[in-house]
């Protein structure tokens, strides 16, 4: 596939060829989802805890002897029963992380950048760079490129004047093409690829 390669400018300097197993990859909604919820269910914390009879302060010493008190016998104020003591078959935090092969991981992601570039959603650039970090500069390249559209810009390694040009923009996202993800991808409204970017996402996702 031949898309149009541009500069910060948003005028158009050359052509390239999106590598057709990328960008040309079966569309397997099935493993698009299953990615999605995949990486959604790992961002899940399980917060719910509360405390047994062996984690709750106290209650070491033996309320009083076994015998001749004509009370019931007690061996400790941390029992379930007593006030302040532990609880029975207490909630613990949950663990929802779910499994994915590599491969299926990878395929989805090929899938989802097939549909960007289908849908003409992928935007290259010769560059992009920045001399120093400025939010006001960057968000006026990003709308001579993509116009009111939301950006996920991928980066082929660290840039830090163009992370932090982007960090206060509501609508785009730096991202380094190693931590490409679903959820990222299929949340913006562009992908933007500097051809270092895209020479990167080529030797990650071509096998």
């Amino acid at each position: 596939m031949k898309v149009d390669v541009m500069n910060m400018q948003g005028e158009k300097v050359a052509t390239t060829e999106l590598p057709a197993a990328i960008f040309e990859a079966p569309i397997l909604e099935d493993v698009m989802h299953q990615a999605l919820v995949r990486q959604l269910a790992n961002a899940r914390l399980g917060t719910r805890k509360t405390k047994s009879r062996g984690e709750v302060s106290g209650g070491g010493k033996k309320p009083w002897r076994q015998k001749g008190t004509g009370r019931a016998r007690q061996g400790s104020t941390r029992a379930p029963h007593w006030r302040g003591g532990g609880t029975v078959h207490t909630p613990l935090p949950r663990d929802f992380s779910v499994r994915m092969p590599r491969k299926m991981r990878r395929a989805a992601l090929r899938s989802a950048l097939s549909v960007k570039a289908a849908q003409s959603e992928i935007v290259v650039l010769d560059a992009l760079t920045m001399p120093a970090p400025k939010t006001k500069d960057m968000a006026a390249a990003l709308n001579r490129l993509v116009g009111e559209a939301s950006a996920l810009i991928v980066l082929a390694g660290p840039d830090e004047a163009v992370e932090k040009s982007v960090r206060n923009m509501p609508s785009a996202k730096t991202l380094r093409a190693a931590y490409l993800n679903i959820r990222d991808l299929l949340g913006y409204d562009r992908v933007l690829l500097p051809m270092g970017a895209l020479e990167a996402l080529g030797t990650a996702l071509a096998a």
